[in-house]
């Protein structure tokens, strides 16, 4: 069976699944791709149908990426991922340029978190991170947010330098969804070092954004998060 017919069985699989009721809620969680179409898939089945279509050739996963259904994008992030995952050194190269090269098709948050954790993550684990400074500095709100979530795979693996880094250098940064990634990675870092968090904390909680804030500190005692949030009054 040829790549065509593939996607077209997978695009055939998500309608399946749909579910109109599931898609009013799911569509409120999203403010910046408010033109998709929502199907109301849910993750679980997203990821049982990129499973069996996981061998579709590239162009065709770019076409899904392209898509203005909202889980068929997912779909192709989830195959790309898993893809990654198997692919050995050199084809893994090719999924993070293929990616890279066609991010801006990424319309809302969860375009990142289900993508860029799990293939710039890994793949840049043990190599140069300067595509993730360069991308924190980037005027694309989705790029700085690849930037800082990529981050979260060094984290899993006890490497939290970065994180703290590129933490620092989104501090202003004006966009809420930015202030939330970075205060989850910030309370990933905590997860792994309490101490480095705490100190990051103590010279930053006074200019960092308050969402950033009480996302970093969410697993503080109450007391702690009160005497936190009181000093940013």
């Amino acid at each position: 069976m040829n790549n065509r017919c593939l996607a077209t069985l997978a695009k055939e699989a998500l309608l399946r699944q749909s579910d109109p009721k599931k898609s009013l809620t799911v569509r409120t969680f999203f403010k910046h791709c408010h033109d998709d179409i929502f199907l109301g898939v849910t993750a679980p089945a997203i990821r049982k149908i990129a499973k069996e279509y996981c061998s579709l050739a590239l162009e065709e996963i770019q076409k899904l990426m392209n898509s203005y259904v909202h889980e068929e994008r997912s779909l192709a992030h989830v195959i790309l991922c898993m893809r990654f995952r198997k692919a050995d050194e050199v084809e893994q190269a090719k999924i993070v340029e293929f990616y890279l090269v066609h991010r801006g098709t990424i319309r809302d948050w969860d375009g990142v978190d289900n993508s860029a954790p799990y293939i710039l993550g890994p793949f840049l684990l043990n190599r140069d991170k300067k595509l993730l400074y360069d991308l924190a500095r980037s005027e694309s709100l989705w790029d700085r947010r690849i930037a800082i979530v990529s981050t979260w795979w060094f984290i899993r693996h006890g490497k939290i330098d970065d994180a703290l880094s590129i933490a620092q250098k989104l501090l202003f940064d004006k966009e809420d969804l930015i202030h939330k990634a970075t205060g989850w990675m910030l309370r990933e870092v905590g997860k792994r070092s309490p101490k480095a968090l705490v100190e990051f904390l103590s010279t930053h909680h006074k200019i960092m954004p308050r969402t950033m804030l009480r996302y970093a500190i969410e697993k503080f005692p109450a007391h702690e998060r009160q005497q936190y949030l009181k000093l940013k009054k």
